[in-house]
């Protein structure tokens, strides 16, 4: 049986990524959605995840329960290692990752690709701002990090959602699955 793949889907704040990988999900069932531990109360909004204390989470990182964790704006976030028996069953997996995190990532997961999703600054700036979830210091401290690079010797796939959720999810899901072309 063939090992499933862990797409990891990174991009700045804004970019769209939780929206790009439920609608990949809604149109290719076959994959799975990789459900994140994060020390971020769950009323808050943004992806569906296990919400956690950062007394929690450190508890979790010392029983070794993550593949791979790390910390970003002030949260930490982690993907259980149960992801591992999903893609043992040939199942590919996406999940939400940091740019910081994606060379433990490669070194975590046998079949790993990253699907880097990119929008110019206006587009980000606007979608921060409808979440509601950052002041305007936030805001601007995450557009500021938007143009950081990735790290070298990756598999990376990028893919610009400045247009249509249902065009960026229908490139995405050609890309990672050219066969679907």
């Amino acid at each position: 049986m063939t090992i499933g793949r862990l797409i990891a889907v990174v991009g700045p704040s804004g970019v769209g990524k939780d929206s790009v990988m439920v609608g990949m999900v809604v149109s290719d069932p076959t994959l799975h959605l990789v459900r994140r531990t994060i020390t971020r109360a769950s009323e808050l909004g943004g992806e569906d995840h296990d919400a956690v204390t950062v007394a929690e989470f450190e508890t979790l990182v010392a029983s070794d329960h993550f593949s791979v964790h790390w910390g970003a704006h002030d949260l930490r976030y982690g993907i259980p290692k149960s992801v591992h028996d999903v893609l043992q069953s040939g199942t590919d997996c996406l999940a939400n990752f940091s740019r910081s995190a994606l060379l433990a990532g490669q070194s975590a997961f046998a079949h790993f690709r990253v699907l880097n999703i990119t929008a110019n600054s206006e587009t980000l700036a606007a979608r921060l701002a409808a979440r509601g979830r950052e002041s305007d210091v936030q805001i601007a401290k995450r557009l500021a990090q938007a143009a950081k690079p990735l790290p070298d010797g990756l598999d990376v796939i990028t893919l610009s959602n400045d247009g249509l959720l249902e065009d960026a999810v229908a490139r995405a899901l050609s890309q990672l699955q050219p066969v679907r072309a």
